[in-house]
């Protein structure tokens, strides 16, 4: 049984090119480090998931394979939850149970740091990443601001009357400049016939969910210098660059931080060129958080991820999200996920055991193991893998102790953080945010002209009109015929009681 289990896995993960070593077969809850799972480089951009439990490993499984990743000179771009990730700069310990883990999956434990690059969206733990309104486009800040399919239609009209006019819209504040132009400035009618009207009600309901994000210290994330996604794909000394996104200070802004790693994602894709499969991928980005995207996204969302992932790979992007349970990524997304690394499942609610069936489902039938039972029984460090072999086919089912992460499994010091982010050749490119001329300083100029305009328009009237003007205002020449018109009335009255007293007489 156990040569007939090597024999299997080896035959099943033999990639002839570079790969990544995972960990050691398990079978019968013992290891066999004979039967060495490994993951192809050349497979990393047909995607892949990370799931699993609470405390069952993922960050770990994501950081041991981020070191090997950056060995062989392909960077990195990691979200990093709880600010604990950044222990990637220094070398681990070396303590008996590393060792002893490196031992049972037959390599040898040598503790090493790698080059980072720390970023944060407040600016507070790393280089400030901000990107344009345009940036995001209406279908992600739509998100962002919590809009209805109403308020989205608007939205869109904006963008597409900005991108028309040549109008860019960079922060919020160029937004809420242009809402209003159109919807209650001169532009109303402007855009009447080609665009349609905006109510009222309705850009008041769009202008209140900005001014709500601006409270909440969210609108310093847009603006200028936008964050070019090509530093994203640097090398140093030969290594991959591992850029960290500390998202510590804004855990409580789920939708914000996982819509703008999807902006991230989306820019990579229009940016880079085609290249078609390569060797190993140009960029692996790991989308940690995975759910928090998912969750009640509208279809134009889920349309918009789902064509990044069919087509990001072609660019040399692979990209790999990290959830508690597959069910938390829609089907058409998972379909397109070729490695699977799934950590234990609990089973304590009837909707915990329903997830389990589901999960076991998208594994192939194996030989070696009851699936369900072996998701459940997974230790710490250890998982169920299935991946896509350089040929494009899946791998043989492997539960898989993990190989040890060599960097600290934590966060580095404050002042090892520190030097990091003021050593960063990107800290005086991005650390100052610029004032440029969008979309409001162009509807600041529209509206000067609109007003000079008509003062001119007041001034050119005919003299006598002006004349006129300056005698009586229409009100008062009113005034004045209705008390002549009076006059005469009350005259002929006179006159004929006058008339018939005399008659009388």
């Amino acid at each position: 049984m156990v040569e007939s289990f090597i024999e299997r896995v080896s035959s099943s993960y033999s990639p002839k090119g570079d790969f990544i070593h995972l960990g050691a077969g398990i079978l019968n809850q013992q290891i066999i480090k004979e039967a060495a799972v490994k993951l192809p480089l050349a497979s990393m951009n047909r995607h892949g998931l990370i799931a699993g439990a609470t405390g069952t490993g993922k960050t770990r499984t994501l950081q041991l394979i981020s070191e090997q990743l950056s060995d062989k000179g392909v960077p990195v771009f990691m979200l990093d939850v709880k600010g604990d990730v950044s222990g990637l700069a220094t070398p681990g310990p070396v303590n008996d149970k590393l060792l002893e883990r490196a031992e049972a999956v037959g390599i040898e434990f040598k503790p090493q740091g790698f080059p980072i690059e720390l970023f944060s969206l407040s600016g507070k733990n790393g280089v400030p990443m901000r990107l344009n309104v345009d940036d995001f486009g209406p279908v992600l800040l739509a998100r962002i601001l919590d809009l209805n399919e109403t308020q989205s239609g608007i939205l869109s009209v904006l963008f597409k009357y900005s991108d028309d006019h040549r109008m860019p819209l960079v922060t919020l504040e160029d937004l809420k400049k242009l809402l209003g132009y159109l919807s209650q400035g001169p532009g109303a009618a402007e855009i009447k016939g080609d665009y349609g009207t905006i109510s009222s009600a309705s850009s008041g309901a769009i202008l209140r969910k900005i001014v709500a994000v601006e409270q909440q210290g969210l609108g310093d994330i847009f603006g200028e210098v936008s964050f070019d996604v090509m530093d994203l794909i640097q090398l140093k000394d030969g290594k991959g660059v591992i850029s960290l996104l500390n998202i510590s200070d804004m855990q409580d802004k789920p939708i914000v931080f996982s819509t703008f790693l999807l902006s991230l994602l989306a820019r990579l894709f229009k940016e880079l060129p085609e290249v078609g499969d390569l060797d190993k991928p140009k960029l692996v980005f790991f989308f940690d958080e995975a759910h928090l995207l998912f969750n009640k996204a509208s279809k134009n969302l889920l349309a918009q991820i789902e064509q990044i992932v069919r087509l990001i790979r072609s660019k040399g992007v692979g990209v790999f999200f990290c959830t508690q349970a597959p069910t938390d990524i829609p089907e058409s997304v998972l379909g397109q996920l070729g490695s699977r690394v799934q950590h234990a499942l609990r089973a304590f609610t009837p909707k915990d055991a329903d997830n389990l069936k589901k999960t076991v489902k998208t594994y192939p039938v194996s030989d070696f193991y009851q699936v369900d039972q072996e998701l459940t029984s997974l230790g710490t460090g250890q998982a169920l893998i299935t991946v896509l072999n350089e040929k494009g086919i899946p791998t043989e089912v492997v539960s898989t102790h993990l190989v040890p992460a060599r960097a600290i499994m934590g966060p580095a010091n404050l002042s090892k953080c520190e030097d990091i982010i003021r050593g960063s050749k990107f800290y005086d490119k991005y650390q100052h945010k610029q004032e440029i001329n969008g979309a409001g300083a162009i509807v600041d100029q529209k509206i000067a002209q609109f007003e000079a305009a008509e003062a001119r328009a007041k001034n050119n009237k005919p003299a006598n009109t002006r004349r006129r003007s300056a005698r009586q205002t229409p009100l008062e020449t009113a005034k004045t015929t209705a008390a002549r018109e009076s006059v005469k009335i009350l005259g002929r009255i006179a006159n004929q009681i006058l008339t018939s007293f005399f008659k009388k007489k």
